[in-house]
């Protein structure tokens, strides 16, 4: 097995060292994987998150995990669908490069990803799980340090174009 592996489930229940939370900019909860996250972690994880001061699409920042089977929480703003001509896919490689970096820097050998901007966000599925793997996998090519990361995936649809992303870059 690699080191990138698709899985479907809940990612609130992950027992990995990080899992990623797909934010809004604010950092203050919202909808989906945002408001499934800051439920699961309790009120301390809004509490951190406001003093953050936000977090620009494309970057990340870093919480503990509180309540959460995860020792921490990397929360990322991922770009909103504008018809592919404002940069989206360059914000949402930064997406996973950043966290991936906070990752390596706070020692997490282990880290879950949602599938980020897929949802209300309305990046095309399959263009942004090809972008997710081939970002993961360059990372992880050079940094021994992250033994796994997980893409957990909400449902069979979002699941199914992870693994053909993944399976694609195999066999490339």
């Amino acid at each position: 097995m690699g080191r990138l592996v698709v899985v479907r489930g809940d990612i609130t229940r992950e027992h990995t060292d990080a899992i990623v939370n797909a934010a809004n900019c604010s950092l203050l909860g919202g909808g989906g994987v945002d408001g499934a996250i800051h439920r699961a972690a309790g009120p301390e994880l809004l509490a951190e998150c406001r003093t953050l001061g936000g977090c620009r699409t494309g970057e990340a920042k870093i919480t503990r995990g509180y309540r959460l089977a995860a020792k921490y929480v990397i929360h990322t703003p991922g770009p909103i669908w504008r018809g592919g001509d404002s940069g989206e896919d360059a914000l949402l490689c930064s997406c996973y490069a950043s966290c991936l970096r906070l990752a390596s820097e706070h020692d997490c050998a282990t880290v879950a990803f949602p599938s980020i901007s897929t949802g209300v966000y309305h990046f095309p599925l399959e263009r942004a799980a090809k972008i997710a793997v081939s970002t993961i996998l360059a990372y992880l090519a050079e940094h021994g340090e992250i033994s796994e990361v997980r893409m957990v995936c909400f449902d069979a649809r979002t699941e199914a174009a992870y693994a053909a992303a993944l399976e694609a870059s195999e066999q490339a």
